[in-house]
C-alpha cells in the first residue's frame, strides 16, 4: 500500500485532498536542484572546452595572461601585439561560432590590410613563424630598428606597437639608434632599415622588420679604422644628410669640430659616384679600369671624433658654387682632388653634355691649366699647375746650356689668373721630396743669387713665405675664401717612388696609430707661416687621415699599357703617392664641403644678429 501510494500520479484519486498551489510548492525544491546541477555541468563543459582550445592555440605574447606554448621546445622569443589577448577571445568565438569578421571590418580607423598573409624573412633565421591574420592596425612608416643576429622572423602584419616592441628588444642587446638625422658609427656591425623623415610615408605597406645577417669580415678593434657592415641605402644617407644640413644644433657641432682627428669607418653606401661612371678620371687614377680587383678601398668614410661629417650633397654643392669660380692650385695631388670634385658634381647634373672643359681637353696632364664649366649653374672648377707655388726658372750655364733653378722669391706665373677666384685651394709638398730639391745643391735661387747649397726645409720656408705675402697683397678676403690642403701621405715600402718602392699588396688601411709616420716638418713650417698671415687661410690638415690609407694608392694599377721595360719588372714601377678614384680625395672634398657649409651658416647667423 505504501509503495502504491508513493508512486501514484499527481492528481490521482488517492491524492484528491491536495490543492494545486500546494503541489507546486512541493515541486519547487526539486526543480531548483535539477537546474543548478544542469548549469554546473554546462559551465564545467564550457570551461574545459576553452581550456583545451587555449592550450593547443597559445598566445604568441610571452607576457600574455593566458596560456603560453607549453608544448614548444624552442626558446625563441616572438613578438605580438599588446592586445593579443583580445585576438585569443576572438579566436575562441570564431572557432565555435564560425565567425570570420574582424574588429577592423567596420572600423574606418583600421583599414583592411592590403597585403594579408605576408611573412617577413630573416637571412639568419633558424626558425620561422607564419601567421594568417584577419586583423589589421593603422599603417605607420617603419621606424629605425637596429637588430642583432636573430633566430626568429616577425609577423608581416605587426602593428606599430609591435615595431616599438622589436626596438625595445633590440635595445636590450645594447644596440642604440640615434635620431635627428645623425648616427653614431661604431665598431659594431649594424643594419639600419629606416625611411627618412623627408621621404614620403607609404600609404599602404606591410609593417615589419627586416633582419639582416650581420656577420662581417676583418673587424678592426684598434684605433684608426672602424670596420662594419653599413647597408643603409643611398637614399637614406642623402635624406638624413639633407636634414643634418638644415639643423642648427648639428651645424653648431660642426662649427666646433676638429675635422682632422678621427678614424676611417667602413660604409657600404660609398663611394659618392659609381666606379666607371666618370670618364674624366685620368688614367693614372682610374684603378678599376686598370685592372685592380679589390674594391673595398672605396667603401670608407672619414669620421671625426667629435662630430659626423655630412655626406657631400652634390646638388647642394652645385647651388653653393652657382656663379662662382672654384680653383685648385698646386701639384698632381691637387689634380687628384680636382678630378674628384668634378666627378662628384657632374654625377648630379641632369644634362652632362653641359659639363665640359673649356678647350675641349679630355686628358689633364701636360698643360699649365684646365677649366671645367658647369653651364647650367654658371660656375667653373679650375686647376692651375704649380707644384712648388713658386716659379720654376732657368739660367744660362757656363757651358752655354740652361740650368733649372727654383725661384724662392717669385710666386707662380699663373697667379694673376686666379687671384679673384671665389674659392682657392692651394697645396704643395711632394715635389720637395725629389732628389734635386731634397739635396738643394746649386738649385735654389733668390734674385740673381743661386745658393750653392741650401737646406730643403729652409728653402720650403722661404717659398711659403713668398706665397703668403702674395696672398696678403692680392687676395680680397671679403670676396675670396682661401684654403691650404696639407701634405698627402705616401706609402712606399722597400724604397722610394723611383727606387722600387711598393704598395701593391695593401688592401686594408693601417690598423694602429703606432704605424703612422712622423708629422712632416714642412707642415710645421707651413703652420707657423699661416699664423703670421693677415689673410685668414683655412688649413685642411689631411696628413694624418691619409696616413692610415696605405690601401688607397694606384700601386701597379696606374696604367693599362706598360712599356717593354715595365713589363719586365712591373712590381718595380708603382704609384704609392697618388690616390685611386673613387677614393681618398673624395673625403678631402667632403671636408671642403663641410667647411663651406659652416662658413655659410656663420654668415647667416651674423646677418640675423645684424
Amino acid at each position: 500500500m505504501a509503495d502504491a501510494t508513493k508512486y501514484s500520479p499527481i492528481g490521482s484519486a488517492s491524492n484528491n485532498n491536495l490543492t494545486l498551489p500546494t503541489d507546486l510548492k512541493t515541486l519547487f525544491p526539486l526543480l531548483k536542484t535539477r537546474t543548478t546541477v544542469a548549469f554546473a555541468y554546462a559551465f564545467t563543459i564550457f570551461f574545459v572546452a576553452i581550456t583545451v582550445f587555449l592550450a593547443f592555440s597559445p598566445s604568441q605574447n610571452a607576457s600574455s595572461p593566458w596560456f603560453t606554448n607549453i608544448f614548444s621546445s624552442s626558446a625563441t622569443a616572438t613578438t605580438s601585439s599588446p592586445d593579443s589577448y583580445k585576438s585569443q577571445l576572438s579566436s575562441v568565438f570564431s572557432y565555435f561560432f564560425n565567425t570570420t569578421s574582424s574588429s577592423s571590418d567596420n572600423n574606418p580607423f583600421y583599414p583592411p590590410d592590403p597585403f594579408p598573409n605576408t611573412t617577413s624573412r630573416s637571412t639568419n633565421a633558424t626558425s620561422q613563424t607564419h601567421h594568417n591574420t584577419t586583423t589589421s592596425e593603422p599603417l605607420q612608416p617603419p621606424t629605425t630598428t637596429l637588430v642583432t643576429n636573430t633566430t626568429t622572423t616577425t609577423n608581416s602584419s605587426q602593428s606599430h606597437a609591435d615595431t616599438l616592441k622589436v626596438k625595445e628588444e633590440s635595445d636590450a642587446v645594447n644596440l642604440t639608434s640615434k635620431t635627428g638625422g645623425t648616427k653614431n658609427e661604431t665598431a659594431a656591425n649594424l643594419t639600419s632599415n629606416a625611411v627618412s623623415a623627408f621621404a614620403p610615408a607609404p600609404t599602404h605597406v606591410p609593417v615589419g622588420t627586416l633582419h639582416q645577417n650581420q656577420s662581417s669580415k676583418g673587424n678592426y678593434s684598434v684605433k684608426g679604422v672602424v670596420s662594419g657592415n653599413y647597408t643603409a641605402s643611398l637614399a637614406k644617407k642623402q635624406s638624413n644628410n639633407a636634414k643634418d644640413q638644415t639643423n642648427d644644433e648639428f651645424m653648431e657641432s660642426l662649427a666646433k669640430c676638429d675635422f682632422f682627428h678621427g678614424e676611417w669607418v667602413k660604409d657600404d653606401s660609398y663611394p659618392l659616384y659609381k666606379p666607371g661612371s666618370c670618364s674624366l678620371i685620368d688614367e693614372q687614377f682610374n684603378c678599376i679600369a686598370n685592372g685592380r680587383p679589390d674594391k673595398d678601398y672605396q667603401k670608407y668614410k672619414w669620421k671625426p671624433q667629435k662630430c659626423t661629417l655630412p655626406r657631400l650633397d652634390a646638388h647642394r654643392m652645385l647651388d653653393l658654387l652657382r656663379g662662382k669660380r672654384l680653383v685648385f692650385v698646386g701639384d698632381s695631388l691637387n689634380r687628384n682632388m680636382w678630378e674628384s670634385m668634378i666627378c662628384i658634381l657632374r654625377n648630379a647634373v641632369k644634362d652632362k653634355k653641359k659639363v665640359y672643359e673649356v678647350n675641349g681637353r679630355v686628358h689633364f696632364r701636360g698643360e699649365a691649366s684646365y677649366s671645367f664649366i658647369f653651364k647650367d649653374y654658371d660656375f667653373t672648377v679650375e686647376l692651375f699647375v704649380s707644384p712648388f707655388l713658386v716659379q720654376e726658372w732657368e739660367v744660362p750655364d757656363k757651358n752655354g746650356t740652361k740650368k733649372e733653378t727654383l725661384r724662392l722669391d717669385l710666386v707662380g706665373r699663373s697667379s694673376d689668373q686666379y687671384k679673384d677666384a671665389d674659392i682657392i685651394v692651394f697645396n704643395t709638398g711632394h715635389w720637395w721630396t725629389h732628389d734635386k730639391t731634397a739635396k738643394g745643391k746649386d738649385y735654389y735661387q733668390e734674385g740673381s743669387h743661386i745658393y750653392n747649397e741650401l737646406n730643403v726645409l729652409e728653402a720650403f720656408r722661404r717659398a711659403i713665405t713668398t706665397w703668403s705675402r702674395w696672398v696678403d697683397a692680392n687676395i680680397n678676403p671679403s670676396k675670396s675664401m682661401v684654403f691650404f690642403r696639407g701634405y698627402s701621405a705616401s706609402h712606399f715600402s722597400g724604397g722610394q717612388w723611383n727606387s722600387g718602392g711598393a704598395c701593391d699588396s695593401e688592401t686594408v688601411p693601417i690598423d694602429n696609430e703606432k704605424y703612422l709616420t712622423e708629422y712632416p716638418p714642412k707642415m710645421r713650417v707651413l703652420e707657423k707661416v699661416l699664423k703670421n698671415m693677415k689673410t685668414h687661410v683655412s688649413y685642411l690638415n689631411i696628413t694624418r687621415m691619409t696616413d692610415f690609407r696605405k690601401d688607397g694608392h694606384p700601386s701597379i694599377y696606374r696604367k693599362q699599357n706598360l712599356s717593354p721595360e715595365e713589363r719586365k719588372s712591373p712590381l718595380r714601377y708603382q704609384d704609392c703617392s697618388h690616390w685611386c678614384l673613387p677614393g681618398v680625395p673624395d673625403a678631402w672634398n667632403e671636408i671642403l664641403y663641410a667647411e663651406l657649409l659652416v662658413r655659410q651658416y656663420k654668415n647667416k647667423q651674423q646677418q640675423k644678429k645684424a
